[in-house]
């Protein structure tokens, strides 16, 4: 194959590789499984290096998908669910998943419909920013749910970026505008010149 994808046919290698110098080229083998085995006259250097930029490219766009744990008890007080509730929202903003544990004890583990409603509930107070991947399932002592994130790992990095650039231009357009405000008010420090005393001679020695 030529440099352009073109085809050249079947040529002696002696006579691929008069071909590839004369282009100042290198000549590749691409199949060389096949019969005839397949070559292909590039620039192999720069074929490296455009080869690792698409890695690097893809690497960077890759996303990581993070699965943050809550664990809760069945009885858990409003103020605890409170606090669990904020994490899990900051989890799902972020863009990760949460898998919710509800851990029994004892005698609990005889009702697992508290467990059950506590996971309901949860799921319904964070629905704006989360749905339920994986349903309620009992699992030993333990009963879990995964919440997956409305929004990808990507799209939610981008708006807390713009979110921290905003939040900054606005600090500054504040500092600004008290900044103009205090050189506004002060007072002038330039002292008016003492006028001499119209009663007394000019031509006076003192």
């Amino acid at each position: 194959m030529g440099p352009n994808g073109e085809t050249v046919g079947i040529v002696p290698t002696d006579q691929a590789l008069k071909l590839a110098q004369e282009a100042d080229l290198d000549l590749v083998e691409i199949a060389p499984m096949g019969k005839p085995p397949v070559c292909k006259l590039m620039d192999y250097g720069k074929f490296k290096y455009e080869n690792a930029q698409k890695a690097r490219e893809a690497r960077r766009n890759q996303t990581n998908v993070i699965i943050k744990e809550m664990k809760l008890r069945p009885k858990i007080d409003a103020h605890d669910y409170e606090t669990k509730k904020g994490h899990v929202v900051r989890f799902l903003k972020a863009g990760d998943k949460v898998k919710i544990t509800i851990m029994f004890r004892g005698r609990e583990q005889h009702r697992p419909e508290l467990g059950y409603r506590l996971l309901q509930k949860l799921a319904e107070d964070v629905t704006e920013l989360g749905f339920v991947e994986s349903n309620p399932k009992q699992d030993g002592r333990n009963m879990t749910m995964v919440i997956g994130p409305h929004k990808k790992k990507a799209e939610a990095k981008a708006e807390v970026k713009a979110a921290k650039v905003e939040a900054a231009a606005e600090r500054a357009a504040e500092q600004a505008a008290e900044h103009a405000e205090r050189t506004s008010v002060q007072p002038s420090t330039t002292k008016k010149a003492k006028r001499a005393n119209e009663a007394l001679d000019p031509d006076i020695d003192l």
